[in-house]
């Protein structure tokens, strides 16, 4: 599995640099932003320390609806729930929910880290498989942005040794995602209702032999659908 950062619309290039130093010194090397070129500025540079090249490779998206079309699993940074949501986690929980038993069944995923000032839009944690947050013990003062990209790194670490989705099986996990936003209309499950919702906020949570079922089962469900 490859894993990028990504950030949306930062507003302070030390930050921008900062976060590519966290990544490197974790072994990541996928630092993405949305609407943003302050990877470019001579801030940026000085607080890279040696994480130049992570920079100078950054990909850069026009929103984050690009960034959710890119990957397999989105993960968004959130404060506190929202949307009430039942997929909330900690950064270690993630860790666990990632690591354990996805495989192959996830070529890339992103973590998403919103604007210093306000995070993440609504619309934009809609767009994520999960949600993810630090625990703090007081509301302020809050996390700086590079502090929580370190935070994550380091709790992700271990991705940082997948091996290069370009050699391994596309993601399965993905392709059920798609799958089931074409099947479940058909079964009276409308985009954006209950069981819908229900679906799609348990997906991301499947370990691989599960996401393997659930394959089976849309085939089963589309093959009897076809006959009659």
């Amino acid at each position: 599995m490859q894993l990028a950062f990504v950030l949306v619309e930062p507003k302070v290039p030390e930050n921008v640099g900062a976060a590519a130093r966290a990544l490197c010194t974790m072994g990541f090397g996928e630092l993405w932003l949305v609407n943003s070129d302050l990877h470019t500025r001579p801030e940026a540079h000085w607080l890279a320390h040696g994480s130049d090249h992570i920079l100078d490779n950054a990909r850069i998206f026009p929103d984050l609806a690009s960034v959710r079309n890119s990957v397999d699993l989105l993960m968004g940074t959130s404060a506190k729930p929202r949307h009430h949501r039942q997929d909330w986690l900690a950064p270690s929980d993630l860790r666990d929910v990632v690591l354990a038993g996805k495989g192959e069944s996830v070529a890339n995923a992103a973590l998403v880290f919103g604007r210093e000032d306000r995070g993440l839009a609504n619309e934009e944690l809609a767009l994520c498989d999960l949600l993810t947050g630090i625990p703090m013990k007081v509301s302020y003062p809050s996390l700086n942005l590079a502090q929580s990209v370190m935070l994550y790194a380091w709790e992700l670490s271990g991705l940082s040794t997948a091996a290069d989705p370009v050699n391994s099986d596309p993601g399965r996990l993905g392709a059920l995602r798609s799958r089931l936003e074409q099947l479940l209309p058909t079964l009276d499950a409308p985009a954006g209702g209950k069981l819908s919702q229900w679906v799609f906020q348990r997906l991301p949570l499947l370990q691989e032999r599960d996401i393997g079922f659930v394959h089976t089962l849309c085939g089963n469900i589309e093959r009897r659908l076809k006959r009659d």
